[in-house]
């Protein structure tokens, strides 16, 4: 059976990628192994640390900067994260500083929220009800 292993999001500095979605939205980094200029940086959710990872993937190549600008331009996020209550992860990441373009939404049979991920990314978080 297939199966998800790594999905990728491009960012315009891994470093504060890694500080970002470690510190603040609490993944654990798992891979960090030098791959030329960059690195191969990934993490992954603690309550799942053998599930898919996450590469923050540098947006060098103008094709990643251009669809990473124009997803952002148009409020599209790149990537969506579980969580299990949106109104309270809400509340936790604005009180670390994170900026959201969508506050919790009760969409019916999801709630959503959009968040800023300081790399250049709108990042939706969704629960459903």
């Amino acid at each position: 059976m297939i199966r998800i292993n790594l999905t990728s999001i491009h960012v315009d500095d891994q470093a504060k990628a890694l500080a970002f979605y470690t510190d603040t939205l609490g993944f654990s980094k798992k891979t960090d192994e030098p791959v030329g200029d960059a690195r191969w940086l990934t993490v992954v959710s603690p309550a799942d640390p053998d599930g898919v990872e996450l590469l923050l993937e540098p947006n060098e190549h103008p094709a990643a900067r251009a669809y990473q600008e124009a997803l952002t331009a148009d409020g599209i996020p790149a990537a969506q994260f579980a969580v299990d209550d949106v109104h309270a992860e809400v509340d936790r990441l604005k009180a670390l500083g994170v900026e959201f373009s969508q506050d919790a939404t009760d969409l019916g049979p999801v709630v959503t929220a959009v968040l800023d991920d300081t790399c250049g990314n709108l990042v939706q978080l969704a629960a459903l009800t």
